[in-house]
């Protein structure tokens, strides 16, 4: 195969900084994402496997949830794709023999990286009470273990079943069918960390927690605001959507507190301009804007929109027609003050004067975001404060204008549309009543945060995880880990090894399930699942490698085997799910809205577009049955003096918390992760060289601080008083406790810190 064998793992001391790029792609995208894929996979997989990656007939990607376009590329994948492709269908595998040879604690000393790098976990495992070494069991003795499990507990309530945004919609829907026959609504998934805030604010506003706009909405649009977000590391394939809107005159406004190689100029490489020639110019203007400033920039435009005498500077007409709370709306903005604006910002006056221009000679508006905005204490406000941007000038419910939260991981959007949520509505709960003939629980369940709380406090005693790393996903790691280590016992269901399995119960199984790139066989018949992508559409997702080992199966069959081992008096056709995923859409096509005809239409090339009422009809099903202009309070966060605040971020070798390599390509950090960027003039006032080594120590207004050793300072072209380093590790600054209003979404982007020489040991 041409693979090459796992490297060691390594520390930072050879670390290598050079200066950030200006652009992004090209030649040396297309170079990184073969290096890699050769390495995990050899050339004859590499180019059997990336050619089906986003084709009709092919997988869907398992990275990031950006859309396909109706008229495809043969190599329809991004670098960060092609990573993401490369560690699931790499050679690789973790057996019984590498269990033998490492203890857990073993792992447990191990980095995120080496973890993945050591391939595809093949057959399912058991650490036993008291044991260090998991040891191989059969499948019907691991799901018993858990069927026993489950059924001993007091309440169902005093378990917790996690999923991260990886696994199909089939999956999902059969996951939550599950667990709610047993008797919760504990469904906590990776959208509690990153767009729940977006889901919280767009429901109340416009009646719906999705983005607005389809993919061509967005070739279609006059001014496209990106706004805390980086698609160059972290959606890549959104550029070439930018690129587009570009060629068809559309503006682009970047506000982010670090400047984005990606948002700076795109070398397409599926273009000669993007080989050979200087590729294209995204943003037209970048406002570099203080962390937690967005609030105030939207706030300060929506002032100025109404103050302006410009034709058509308010849409009369849509706010009078499909908008509630204009009054209170316009009493609160004319009030803005102006010194708090630009405390806030960071920006001048004349560059939010500027923006407006952009605004005025736009009419058509899409403002998209990621979790730059979505992880603040205020993120729902903020976000609805976008949203009344858009209302102001009709930008919703209009062709090449709309919301556009860009989700992250390839389906999560999926799985809440399935049902996959702590707090589901009464109809939804109905349908499945009627659908399956049990009653399903009413109370709301735990989401994240409120779930590690539970089972730090001892009231939850079972961890069920449907794909996802969570001990390294979730906020104030000391706590999180102690909080798994209290469970009774503590069940992973993954493709590969990662933190969690070292993070365990008093007993923990590790079931390993099929990835997205391979064939899945049930009962003689090959099956295919299909996803949700960020902007509403399904379509199929057909895997066409063999299966990692022959004892893997799927997470639908999974669920099901569960289902029936726990379940022993359940009324609902497990076996037929598990054996026919036909017949799992056949009853999301009668529970879940927009689904109707589920196994025709996904079957059709491209699959279908899920309605949308704001987008399709200007209809708002909120309380009100208007969309809703709110009132948002201004807040500055103000910073004591020697303090900087810090956003978490990704490197360009990783994807959430899968590290593919230890090189941040468009940042100039190559062979390490432990850095911090600081604005120059910071660390001058600071007294602290570039290169210096420092410990980050958070402070909270409770009192409390949480540190995190060994970074490298890194002189940054970062906004004044802001600094920026990579999670999972900076993952130990962020208390439980410390959440966005409303959502309850950790607040990792918005984190008092302050550096301290590196403390002994």
């Amino acid at each position: 195969m041409g693979r090459k064998a796992p490297r060691e793992d390594v520390d930072d001391s050879g670390m290598e900084v050079s200066e950030p790029k200006e652009w992004a792609a090209g030649v040396p995208g297309v170079t990184a994402a073969l290096r890699q894929s050769y390495d995990q996979m050899g050339a004859r997989r590499t180019a059997l496997t990336l050619l089906r990656v986003n084709q009709r007939q092919g997988f869907d990607c398992p990275g990031c949830a950006w859309p396909e376009g109706g008229k495809r590329h043969v190599a329809e994948f991004c670098e960060n794709g092609a990573k993401a492709v490369a560690e699931e269908a790499t050679t690789r595998r973790v057996t019984r023999g590498f269990f033998a040879a490492h203890t857990v604690d073993e792992l447990g000393e191990r980095s995120d990286h080496w973890l993945g790098q050591q391939g595809r976990l093949t057959e399912p495992m058991i650490l036993r009470p008291g044991s260090r070494h998991y040891e191989p069991v059969s499948w019907d003795e691991a799901l018993g273990l858990v069927a026993a499990e489950l059924n001993r507990l007091d309440s169902p309530d005093e378990a917790v079943f996690y999923t991260s945004g990886r696994t199909s919609n089939e999956a999902a829907f059969a996951y939550q069918l599950f667990v709610r026959e047993f008797g919760t609504n504990n469904l906590p998934d990776c959208s509690n960390m990153c767009h729940e805030s977006s889901g919280s604010a767009l429901t109340e506003t416009i009646g719906i927690g999705k983005g607005s706009v389809l993919l061509e909405d967005l070739h279609r649009a006059d001014l496209i605001f990106v706004v805390g977000q980086n698609p160059g590391t972290n959606h890549p394939r959104m550029l070439s959507a930018l690129e587009e809107a570009k060629k068809a005159g559309a503006r682009i406004v970047a506000v982010n507190p670090l400047p984005e190689a990606g948002l700076m100029r795109f070398k397409n490489p599926q273009k000669p301009s993007g080989v050979i020639g200087h590729g294209t110019g995204l943003a037209d203007r970048f406002l570099q804007i203080r962390l937690n400033g967005d609030l105030a920039l939207f706030q300060a435009l929506n002032r100025l929109l109404l103050e302006s005498d410009a034709p058509g500077a308010i849409d009369r007409g849509f706010l009078d027609e499909h908008t509630a709370g204009f009054a209170a709306f316009e009493e609160h903005v004319r009030a803005l003050d102006w010194d708090l604006v630009l405390e806030a910002t960071g920006l001048t006056r004349g560059e939010i004067a500027a923006t407006l221009g952009d605004v005025l000679a736009a009419e058509k508006i899409v403002v998209c975001w990621a979790m730059g905005l979505t992880q603040h204490r205020n993120a729902v406000a903020t976000i609805r404060e976008v949203v009344n941007f858009l209302l102001l000038r009709g930008n919703i419910g209009r062709p090449g204008a709309g919301v556009c939260p860009v989700r992250g991981h390839s389906n999560v959007q999926g799985d809440r549309t399935m049902g996959i949520y702590e707090k589901p509505s009464q109809a939804f709960l109905d349908a499945l009543a009627a659908e399956f003939g049990f009653e399903p629980p009413r109370e709301h369940g735990l989401d994240t945060v409120d779930a590690i709380r539970a089972m730090r406090d001892g009231a939850a005693k079972v961890f069920f995880a449907m794909g996802g790393n969570f001990v390294r996903a979730t906020p104030d790691s000391a706590v999180t880990e102690a909080a798994m280590r209290n469970c009774r016992l503590t069940v992973q269901v993954s493709t590969k090894l990662n933190r969690s399995h070292a993070v365990t119960g008093e007993q923990a199984l590790i079931l390993p399930t099929l990835g997205r790139t391979e064939r899945d066989v049930r009962a003689g018949r090959e099956q295919f699942v299909s996803v949700e992508d960020s902007m509403g559409m399904v379509h199929a997702s057909r895997g066409r490698l063999a299966p990692a080992a022959p004892s893997l199966r799927s997470e639908v069959a999974i669920v099901c085997d569960l289902a029936r081992a726990t379940l022993p008096g359940s009324k609902t056709d497990w076996a037929a799910m598990a054996d026919d995923y036909d017949v799992v859409r056949d009853h999301v096509a009668r529970v879940v809205p927009g689904f109707a005809g589920y196994n025709a239409r996904v079957r059709e090339p491209g699959g279908f577009t899920l309605p949308h009422a704001p987008r399709d009809e200007r209809r708002f099903p909120t309380a009100t049955g208007k969309a809703n202009l709110t009132v948002n309070p201004l807040e500055v966060l103000r910073v004591p003096p020697g303090r900087l605040l810090l956003q978490t971020v990704r490197s360009h070798d990783q994807y959430n918390t899968t590290i593919y390599g230890l090189d941040d390509r468009y940042r100039g950090i190559k062979a390490g992760r432990r850095v911090v960027f600081v604005n120059p003039g910071d660390l001058a006032g600071l007294d602290i060289a570039d290169g210096a080594m420092v410990d980050l120590v958070s402070e909270w207004t409770d009192g409390t601080e949480r540190r995190a050793p060994g970074f490298r300072v890194v002189a940054y072209p970062t906004a004044r008083g802001c600094a920026a380093a990579y999670f999972p590790e900076t993952n130990v600054l962020v208390p439980l406790d410390s959440t966005a209003e409303v959502s309850n979404t950790p607040v990792s982007k918005s984190v008092v810190i302050r550096l301290e020489p590196p403390s002994e040991g």
